[in-house]
């Protein structure tokens, strides 16, 4: 009897050891593999704000390990543009990302990455939504007044002056025409002159020839044979 009483009194402690054991097993993987979360963000995930604010903070669970390459942070607007201005800076479990002064309303999107203090690198991502444009219009260029504005007849070009030609007189254009006609006479003589030797010579050459040729011809000059 006394046996049975004491093996059922260690039932109880074997069953308690064995849901601790458990219980450590199950809960130390989870321990292990924990790193370090982002518990919060300005501007916060899927919230509006009225403008894009000149830098974003993100703050996680843990103090992060920094380095170099150890800490991004990408912002860009609805066409991909980014909207990052420099490099992030940590400080302790607090990251901050400078943005651009001026940017166009609409969604942004956030993509992040850390070391968690474990040495596990850690990323994410998330959204907000920009209701007005702080991007500044561009000025209008200064106009002409009226009197800067050129007239069409201060820009017309001067009308060429035509370059008086001199003209013959009426005395110069006589005078020539009559030592035109002057000289076509006295060529027409000339030629006419020439004409009247040359046929007079010819028939005196005529005459020669026959006088010549016929010394019977009692009007004939040539001696007579004895």
């Amino acid at each position: 009897m006394k046996t049975v009483a004491r093996r059922r009194s260690l039932v109880p402690v074997a069953l308690a050891a064995a849901l601790l054991t458990g219980f450590l097993l199950l809960i130390a993987p989870l321990s292990a593999s924990a790193h370090d979360s982002l518990i919060a963000s300005s501007p916060e995930a899927d919230s509006a704000v009225e403008t894009l604010p000149a830098a974003l903070t993100l703050t996680f669970s843990a103090k992060l390990i920094d380095g170099d390459g150890a800490t991004e942070v990408v912002v860009t607007d609805a066409s991909g543009a980014s909207v990052t201005d420099g490099a992030a800076s940590v400080d302790g479990a607090i990251v901050t990302q400078p943005l651009v002064a001026e940017a166009a309303a609409g969604g942004y999107h956030v993509i992040w990455k850390i070391v968690s203090s474990d040495g596990h690198p850690t990323s994410g991502e998330f959204d907000f939504t920009v209701a007005n444009s702080t991007v500044t219009a561009p000025a209008p260029g200064p106009s002409a007044t009226p009197e800067e504005t050129p007239t069409a007849e201060a820009t017309a070009a001067p009308a060429a002056t035509p370059t008086p030609q001199p003209s013959e007189s009426a005395e110069d254009g006589s005078s020539a025409t009559t030592w035109i006609w002057l000289l076509a006479i006295a060529g027409v003589l000339a030629a006419a002159v020439a004409g009247v030797i040359a046929v007079a010579l010819k028939g005196r050459a005529r005459d020669a020839e026959t006088a010549v040729a016929d010394p019977s011809d009692p009007d004939s000059d040539a001696p007579m044979e004895r």
